[in-house]
């Protein structure tokens, strides 16, 4: 999906007019010096935020933003989901790693992206939450997608909170404006945060950025 079209790129001076899921989508992409020069307007995007829940999780991360360098925020980042297999940025991954199941899975956003009009862009895969995230900020076809993939929001925010980040807060926001796992997500979220992501197929293409499961890779930062 363009990004120019869609709205991807991060603007954190818009924001008087960034709603909750743009706002979600900028704090999760690599943090620039834009990032910081804008969090007087992010921070009152955040305080017009509902749920309650919500609204507090955008708070508690803007908190910690404020109160680290620039430097240490864009080295966590790194360390956060560049380099734990378990909290990569990809809806799909958690559940389906490298395997077939996977690019079937991604066909759905490629589809949804298409159907509002949208062209899928090469430049991401199509389940990179961020971009998700801006698609949801623009048409309610986003947010039914991150309903659909609420189990793999939740096996995210669970991999965050246990691995002690504050990026934990910004995705438990995202959390917290869907609907409640149900039973059957439930036990799906079980099962999949026990096993972890499924080890890549023999002979397939990994769907993941080159690099990443080695740890070389920035695909959270294109």
């Amino acid at each position: 999906m363009s990004r120019a079209r869609a709205g991807g790129g991060v603007d954190s001076r818009a924001g008087g007019g960034v709603g909750p899921y743009k706002l979600a989508s900028v704090l999760l992409q690599y943090p620039t010096l834009a990032l910081f020069d804008g969090l007087g307007h992010l921070d009152a995007a955040a305080a017009a935020t509902a749920p309650r829940a919500s609204r507090d999780g955008f708070a508690r991360f803007l908190r910690w933003l404020r109160a680290t360098p620039p430097t240490e925020v864009a080295q966590h980042y790194v360390e956060t989901f560049d380099l734990r297999r378990r909290c990569a940025l990809y809806l799909t991954y958690y559940r389906y790693g490298d395997t077939r199941k996977r690019g079937m899975a991604m066909l759905t956003f490629k589809a949804a992206y298409r159907a509002a009009g949208f062209e899928p862009s090469e430049d991401e895969l199509p389940d990179y939450l961020p971009l998700v995230l801006d698609f949801a900020a623009l048409t309610p076809r986003g947010e039914r997608l991150l309903r659909g993939h609420r189990a793999d929001l939740e096996l995210l925010r669970r991999a965050l909170a246990d691995a002690g980040t504050p990026y934990a807060d910004v995705v438990a926001a995202v959390c917290a404006r869907l609907p409640k796992l149900g039973r059957r997500d439930l036990a799906l979220v079980g099962r999949a945060w026990e096993k972890g992501p499924p080890e890549e197929e023999v002979g397939l293409e990994p769907f993941a950025p080159p690099g990443y499961l080695d740890g070389s890779g920035t695909g959270a930062r294109r």
